[in-house]
């Protein structure tokens, strides 16, 4: 049996569960699309109007989903157009593969001055992926894309590129195809006796605190049972949140665990780099550090670590639990300090953010409990961080720290895409949400299902509120001349709503969740109340 690497590359695609294929279809890669067209009652091909919204959706449905997401791009200026996505999927551990096609390899590195040809391509793909391969031709083909796809569903969830280039795509391959579902490689077994090391500095603490981030996100169940047993609070900054639900009494935001840091004698850190609270806040002699992790690169990289545990949250907090066994118990007086700080900060939240509360509360109030919520780096996404309730996994999903202005309203759409079964509500400012605006088309060509509120201030809000507090209100090229957002949507054969109270924003998005089809929800806002105090928070020891 003859095939050629273009099939090899839709049958690998397929054989690996991939159904969906984020992409902007383009010269060197028409011999793939070509082959793509006798499978699409297998996988469809979900095409955008940038190459950016290709990789943003792609991220946002790994996010929203666990599972792995493909998209698929030309080489050059079609690939350096999805890199601000691709490291975003890097900050946030979204398992994304970046299938980029490639100039004829006798003329890569030659700067002939091909169409799309960049200086070392490859290169660039590596330092944005946990690994990069490069088919060179029929003879390494099939292993070379089972080894992409071992690597995709392996170890840390990361983004994997897979290079091929246009010549390529005809080669024929002789023979049996080969299987092209590759073993994952098996993840690290916990070390019993850093368990046992582990289990003693839990017996000994008082004053534990748990911090999560988004390597938790697959083992809610089990963090929770540990939080219980011992007393602790939890706590996420952006990708953790939702392992615990915001209503539970051990659930804290960050401002909150920020007050709790001088009391705290021993931080579990699970699934999380430990940078925004260890390295940010401080630590000493008095506080003892456990860090679990699937990837033993980030264990102790944000400070030095007590106990270090190199393996699958799924695999070493059973064994921890079952190692505290009677040896741990919860201390009444750490319950009612955290009790004491929670009363405190959400009394000052009200005080001192009002105005951005009530506009997270009337999406709060018309999302389900599962519905999914996606920030964006504007005035009231920096507060919902540690005010907007979560109660499930993967239902915030976060820019992580990468910051990625104007990520959120293309990053939603695969949300969305991906996640028909729930409600999803994005927000974004006017400033970020043109950066991907385009991509409503997308939206409306394929029917996705997202609500997106845009808080317009007709500013970058973010940078005039920093120039205010900072630079003596010193603004400059900060003001922004912003659309009719309701009059865009509609243009583009979108629901376009207008809200100017929150009331009215709750009702709006109740309107937009019974469309069937994308809404946008504009609503004019004014100054609001700076949230960098609970943001930016300074070392306490």
């Amino acid at each position: 049996m003859t095939t050629n690497i273009a099939t090899l590359a839709v049958k690998a695609l397929i054989a690996n569960g991939i159904d969906q294929l984020y992409c902007l279809p383009g010269v060197q890669n028409d011999h793939f699309f070509n082959a793509l067209f006798d499978h699409t009652d297998m996988i469809t091909p979900i095409q955008t109007r940038h190459e950016q919204g290709a990789a943003y959706m792609a991220t946002g449905a790994a996010l929203a989903t666990g599972e792995s997401q493909v998209f698929c791009v030309v080489p050059g200026p079609g690939f350096l157009n999805t890199t601000a996505a691709l490291s975003t999927a890097y900050a946030v551990n979204a398992p994304v593969m970046a299938f980029v096609g490639q100039i004829p390899t006798g003329a890569q590195g030659k700067g002939h001055g091909l169409l799309h040809e960049i200086p070392d391509q490859f290169g660039i793909l590596e330092r944005l992926t946990k690994s990069a391969h490069r088919v060179t031709g029929a003879t390494d083909a099939a292993s070379t894309i089972a080894t992409a796809f071992r690597d995709l569903a392996s170890g840390r969830p990361q983004p994997v590129g897979l290079e091929i280039a246009v010549n390529l795509w005809t080669q024929a391959i002789e023979g049996a195809v080969p299987d092209l579902v590759p073993e994952t490689v098996a993840a690290p077994q916990p070390d019993s006796t850093a368990i046992d090391d582990a289990a003693s500095l839990i017996a000994a603490a008082r004053a534990p605190m748990i911090v999560v981030g988004g390597g938790a996100q697959d083992d809610a169940e089990a963090v929770q049972a540990l939080a219980r047993r011992i007393g602790a609070p939890v706590v996420a900054f952006r990708t953790g949140h939702g392992v615990m639900p915001s209503d539970d009494p051990l659930s804290i935001g960050m401002p909150m665990a920020h007050s709790l840091w001088p009391d705290v004698d021993l931080v579990i850190g699970l699934g999380t780099r430990l940078q925004s609270q260890v390295m940010s806040w401080g630590r000493d002699d008095a506080m003892k550090i456990i860090h679990i992790d699937i990837d033993e690169s980030q264990i102790g990289r944000s400070a030095p670590v007590d106990v270090g545990i190199h393996g699958r949250l799924a695999d070493a907090l059973p064994l921890l639990i079952s190692a505290i066994d009677d040896r741990a118990d919860a201390n009444p007086d750490w319950a009612m300090r955290i009790d004491d700080v929670k009363s405190r900060r959400e009394a000052e939240y009200r005080q001192r953010l009002g105005p951005q509360l009530e506009w997270l509360g009337a999406i709060r109030d018309a999302l389900p409990r599962d519905g999914i919520f996606v920030d964006e780096l504007t005035q009231t996404g920096y507060v919902s961080r540690f005010a907007f309730p979560s109660y499930v996994p993967r239902s915030f999903i976060s820019t992580g720290y990468q910051g990625t202005l104007g990520y959120g309203f293309a990053t939603a759409l695969g949300v969305a895409h991906a996640r028909r079964d729930v409600p999803v509500v994005s927000i974004s400012g006017d400033g970020g949400a043109l950066f991907t605006i385009t991509e409503l088309a997308t939206a409306v060509h394929h029917n996705i299902p997202l609500t997106t509120v845009i808080f317009n201030d007709h500013a970058f809000g973010n940078v005039r509120r920093l120039q205010m507090d900072n630079y003596d209100s010193r603004l400059i090229a900060s003001d922004l001349s912003s659309p009719d957002f309701v009059s865009l949507a509609e243009s583009f054969g979108a629901q376009g709503l207008l809200a100017t109270s929150p009331n009215q924003l709750r009702t709006a998005i109740e309107t937009a969740m019974l469309h069937d089809g994308p809404s946008i929800i504009e609503v004019p806002v004014g100054e609001l109340p700076s949230p960098w105090d609970f943001v930016l928070m300074p070392k306490s020891r």
